[in-house]
């Protein structure tokens, strides 16, 4: 899952940066969000703190720590960038009427698609990671246990 403060401050330090101000509070909006852009982080942070923080001050933080391997990043077919906290193996689930994400933990599927292609690796390639990505629209049925 993702990282508590302590452990994402201590990520950062392993990674010769600092836990400034500005990066703990998007980590903590973050930690609340799941799955945002960094508009959806500003205003997160707006409504939560007093803290005054530009878009692109925050794009520039979320990209940072994506690039660090901290985040990884998630283009919705809006063609907004979305970010994402959770660093385990994961299973998403995107809302193409929403734009949103949710997270599926099934590590079941998730092995039976590292096997198999392990076993038929493409040629001419080297995987890098696998990221398995259900688009889906809401049925009207019930929920599933899902999280942000």
């Amino acid at each position: 899952m993702a990282p508590d403060i302590d452990q994402f401050k201590a990520l950062l330090k392993q990674k010769n940066l600092k836990a400034t101000p500005q990066r703990v509070a998007v980590h903590r909006a973050m930690l609340a969000l799941g799955h945002a852009s960094a508009d959806m982080v500003v205003d997160y942070m707006a409504a939560q703190t007093d803290a005054k923080i530009t878009v692109a001050s925050v794009y520039n933080i979320l990209s940072m720590l994506s690039d660090q391997g901290l985040y990884s990043r998630r283009m919705s077919s809006n063609s907004k960038m979305y970010f994402d906290v959770n660093s385990c193996k994961h299973i998403h689930i995107y809302d193409t009427t929403s734009n949103g994400y949710k997270d599926l933990m099934d590590d079941e599927f998730i092995s039976m698609v590292e096997s198999y292609v392990k076993k038929h690796k493409p040629r001419g390639y080297k995987v890098d990671s696998i990221d398995i990505q259900l688009v889906c629209r809401p049925s009207g049925r019930g929920k599933k246990s899902t999280r942000q």
